[in-house]
């Protein structure tokens, strides 16, 4: 009879002990998703963005389709992952480079837009 109760207690510390890290492991899961709260930041910041867009950029570009209007429209430039009029690859650094010296067919803007409301239209534009 002693070794059924020990049998048992084994086999129940066994189950607290996989019930604490499955418990664990969920704290931990949340933690890490915790940390991934800058997402609201960039929220604000794509949110910004799409003001500063409207103002400024929205004359020769389309946000919510990819056709042509002056320039070429921006919906969807993330998943391209390739600009229309080079196919150089749309990274953070390509965009700002883009936006503050333009080229052939766009003005350059970084005299025209602050340096964080860049930062903000790029943030918007990946969003498209």
């Amino acid at each position: 009879m002693n070794r059924t109760f020990a049998r048992t207690g084994a086999i129940l510390a066994s189950a607290a002990l996989g019930i604490t890290f499955a418990v664990s492991g969920a704290a931990l899961a949340q933690t890490k998703t915790a940390k991934k709260a800058p997402a609201g930041k960039d929220a604000a910041a794509a949110a910004r963005g799409k003001d500063v867009f409207q103002q400024k950029c929205s004359t020769c570009h389309y946000d919510s389709s990819d056709a042509k209007k002056i320039g070429p429209g921006l919906k969807g430039i993330g998943k391209r992952g390739t600009f229309t009029v080079n196919n150089n690859k749309v990274t953070d650094e390509t965009l700002k480079a883009w936006i503050e010296n333009g080229d052939s067919l766009m003005p350059p803007f970084k005299d025209v837009i602050e340096d964080n409301q860049i930062k903000d239209v790029i943030a918007y534009v990946k969003t498209l």
